[in-house]
């Protein structure tokens, strides 16, 4: 017992010995390791100006983003110079207390220059010989890189005066102090409420204006239809009713139905559930059929030819529309922006793959044949089934190209979590 007692001290030393071995080795590190760091964060802008900047500056000219996705940049970016602003006062309050001479520094300080240099947090060069000389302490003149309003301009970083001495603390303590801060002032509600309203007003505006584009085209239609193009029509065509039908495939119709109603009259007979009748009676009840189809055919072959005139009546009010609304159309873009920005990194993968599995999916052929057959119908024109199948062997191809395209050129730069999202979902 006295020996395991004995033990206690010798073994406090050693493990206080250890201990201030490894603090020593940690703070002997401390320039490297945050002028790493500060690498570190100088690489990560560069590689973003790279990738979705053209290997510029991350601006709102540099790159042709929204508001929303620009101000995630922002912060990004924001990020980073603090980090680096952070790290090289660390930096340089290290290098007066040891005294380091290593050249592999002065391919880390290159990068870094670079950045800072760029985005103005530094208003003199740092001195590749200072690092191999005697220590002298690195002299930085950092920006005000998070007091910036919320519109997250990017111009709005100014270079701080050369006497002004680099904080320990991030700045965003500063901006959150700012925001509380105009947050309990007189004005905020007043502010705060003018914000909503206009929010409000926006909304009602394009709410308003998308009902607008898909009510009146619709109401142009059904009332151009019968009151303007169907008397026109009626006029011209008069009383002649020898064109009956519009196409081959309405004359196949009717007498298909036609042929369909004779067999009709036969099985009954041959049921015993009719009277027996003769071949006269039998001719006058097919004349009958067939003078009762060729009206209904006169005038689905009408309510055809002024299908395309109502639907060019409607297109043309359409396109008032849109030519006298272009404050509505801006607000209506923003306020869509707001809604698929507004919805999660899955919602976009979702609605994206459901949106291109209709239309480029295996299934779609049969709805693509199932539509073109309906406008044929509705136009009175005829369905070549070549035509069809050439239409569903190549548009459905030419659009899947285009979303491809479109999911490599600008979905990876607005929004790259939701294309990591889309592929884990299609895998």
């Amino acid at each position: 017992m006295k020996n395991s007692l004995a033990k206690i001290p010798a073994l406090l030393r050693q493990r206080f010995k250890q201990n201030l071995r490894s603090f020593n080795h940690w703070f002997l590190d401390t320039p490297e390791r945050a002028l790493l760091e500060a690498q570190q964060a100088a690489q990560r802008i560069k590689n973003v100006e790279i990738e979705h900047f053209g290997n510029k500056k991350i601006s709102p000219e540099s790159g042709n983003y929204t508001e929303n996705v620009m101000s995630y940049w922002q912060v990004y970016l924001d990020k980073n110079l603090t980090i680096i602003k952070i790290k090289l006062a660390e930096f340089q309050l290290s290098r007066r207390i040891i005294n380091i001479s290593n050249p592999i520094l002065l391919e880390k300080l290159k990068v870094i220059d670079e950045i800072i240099e760029k985005y103005a947090i530094k208003d003199k060069v740092i001195s590749n010989s200072a690092l191999l000389s005697t220590p002298q302490p690195l002299k930085i003149n950092a920006s005000e890189i998070n007091k910036q309003s919320d519109s997250y301009d990017i111009n709005d970083i100014r270079p701080t005066p050369p006497s002004e001495d680099t904080g320990v603390f991030p700045s965003s303590i500063g901006k959150t102090v700012n925001k509380i801060r105009a947050n309990l002032t007189p004005q905020a509600e007043e502010e705060f409420m003018r914000n909503y309203r206009i929010s409000q007003n926006r909304t009602k505006i394009a709410l308003r204006f998308l009902i607008i584009l898909i009510i009146v085209p619709i109401l142009t239609h059904n009332l151009s239809k019968p009151f303007i193009v169907n008397p026109i029509l009626e006029r011209i065509r008069g009383d002649n009713k020898i064109q009956i039908f519009l196409n081959s495939d309405m004359e196949k119709e009717a007498l298909h139905e036609l042929h369909i109603f004779e067999q009709g009259l036969r099985f009954e007979y041959l049921l015993n559930q009719a009277p027996p009748l003769s071949s006269e009676v039998i001719q006058e009840k097919i004349k009958d059929k067939a003078r009762e189809m060729a009206d209904e055919f006169y005038l689905k072959s009408s309510s055809a030819i002024s299908n395309v005139f109502a639907d060019l009546i409607s297109l043309l009010s359409f396109s008032i529309i849109i030519a006298l609304s272009k404050r509505e159309i801006m607000i209506l873009k923003s306020f869509m922006d707001t809604i698929v920005y507004g919805l999660s990194d899955s919602a976009k993968a979702f609605l994206i793959i459901l949106f291109t599995d209709i239309f480029v999916g295996f299934h779609s052929p049969d709805g693509w044949e199932v539509l073109l057959e309906g406008i044929a119908e509705h136009l009175g024109l005829p369905g070549n089934r070549n035509v069809i199948f050439f239409f569903i062997a190549t548009f459905p191809v030419i659009l899947n190209t285009i979303f491809k395209y479109w999911i490599f050129r600008y979905l990876s730069r607005l929004s790259p979590s939701a294309l990591a999202t889309l592929k884990e979902m299609d895998e």
